[in-house]
């Protein structure tokens, strides 16, 4: 096994601050993204946004255009947790260095690797310490400075080496089902657009389009409201100290905020926000527990189809101080209500994708459990990696 010796990161790296990007160049679409700690998970690794990038058609220095296979760290807590996680771009020429990022480099190759550096900054050996010495009350903050001051003990660069391609190999494997899961994911919401937005369903030559409240729909269709559609019931309140751990999701308007061992609805849900994000729209593949900042959705109709009408529903604030959206509300929306034999083909045909998502988004967690285990015992020395057999505990990991 390697000796391991202690030193400042600062040692073998430095971290460089991003640039100031104006927000008067800040675009919707376009060939350039501005990154954001918004595009880190919380564990670290890249997030896109899907969507919501801000692109940027205004000139700026050439060292703030980002490269394939550049490490960067968030030295912004944009949200609970997001502090110090660090990430690898994944393409050349797409997205920007802002200024709450750090780009870390390696000024010294013969103390530290690049890979196995950023595998150790998403480590709670160094999150604890960024955490420890961050400034700001409401809004954490850390510095270059302060990354580079964190202290780690670390094994010679063939080791280091190692142990990043093992963890390499882990999030890889994650990527790739993450990848997949979206692939499949659009494919249904493509059928959904195909059946239900452009009325290209099955035997549509046979049905003549008719004037609704809704513009022009096919014969015997309904142009209802939500409150036709389904019920949105009340999520109950479950404090972060009361939630005992288990593998019952605890479900608020910004999504999954914990486990719990104790269930309100069963799986699979529609959990829409109803504070803070209001109208989001959260498919939950298990048993849940929606706290009060959400509803829960109950209706006869097809849950696949349900999710998917509800993401197109524009919901609007009701309330003046905290964001909120009131039952009245919602069920007033319009809601377009097809025949019930062709929500059952639907439903028919895009189950099977949800099925095979929702597989491989299990093997993802059991793989982030198996990578959260693995890292800090690998980048401390407490595994030794020449002794890891990689292969069996993958297999054990998306087998339980």
């Amino acid at each position: 096994m390697s000796e391991w010796r202690e030193l400042e990161l600062g040692r073998g790296l430095r971290v460089k601050h991003g640039w100031a990007f104006k927000g008067e160049h800040f675009r919707d679409s376009g060939e350039q993204i501005v990154l954001t700690p918004g595009n880190f998970h919380d564990g670290g690794g890249f997030k896109p946004k899907n969507g919501t990038e801000k692109f940027y058609d205004g000139a700026y220095p050439e060292q703030f255009l980002l490269k394939r296979g550049d490490v960067v760290t968030a030295m912004t807590e944009q949200a609970q947790g997001l502090l110090g996680s660090t990430a690898t771009i994944p393409s050349d020429e797409t997205f920007l260095h802002n200024q709450r990022i750090g780009l870390v480099e390696i000024t010294d190759p013969e103390v530290l690797d690049l890979r196995y550096v950023y595998h150790l900054m998403n480590a709670p050996v160094v999150r604890r310490q960024l955490q420890a010495t961050a400034t700001g009350s409401k809004v954490r903050h850390t510095a270059p400075e302060r990354i580079q001051d964190v202290r780690v003990a670390v094994p010679d660069i063939p080791t280091q080496q190692v142990i990043a391609e093992v963890l390499d190999t882990v999030d890889d494997l994650i990527e790739n089902n993450r990848r997949r899961v979206a692939v499949l994911e659009e494919m249904a919401r493509a059928i959904y657009r195909e059946w239900f937005v452009q009325f290209r369903y099955p035997g549509h030559e046979d049905v003549p389009l008719v004037d609704s409240a809704l513009g022009p729909i096919p014969e015997g269709w309904i142009a209802g409201t939500v409150g036709d559609a389904l019920e949105l019931k009340y999520g109950k309140a479950l404090k972060a100290d009361a939630r005992r751990g288990g593998e019952v999701a605890v479900v608020s308007s910004a999504g999954l905020v914990g486990w719990h061992d104790e269930s309100i609805v069963g799986g699979p849900a529609i959990v829409v926000g109803r504070k803070g994000n209001v109208g989001s729209v959260h498919w939950i593949d298990g048993p849940c527990w929606p706290i009060d900042t959400a509803y829960y959705v109950a209706t006869r109709l097809p849950l696949r189809f349900v999710v998917e009408q509800l993401r197109r529903t524009e919901f609007t604030n009701t309330h003046a101080a905290v964001p909120g959206l009131s039952r009245e509300g919602a069920y007033a929306r319009p809601f377009l209500i097809p025949p019930n034999d062709l929500l059952d083909n639907y439903q028919g045909t895009v189950d099977p994708l949800g099925t095979e998502a929702s597989a491989l988004a299990r093997q993802s967690d059991s793989l982030v459990s198996l990578r959260d285990l693995l890292l800090p015992k690998l980048v401390t020395g407490q595994i030794d990696v020449s002794a890891l057999d990689l292969d069996a505990l993958v297999q054990e990991g998306v087998g339980s």
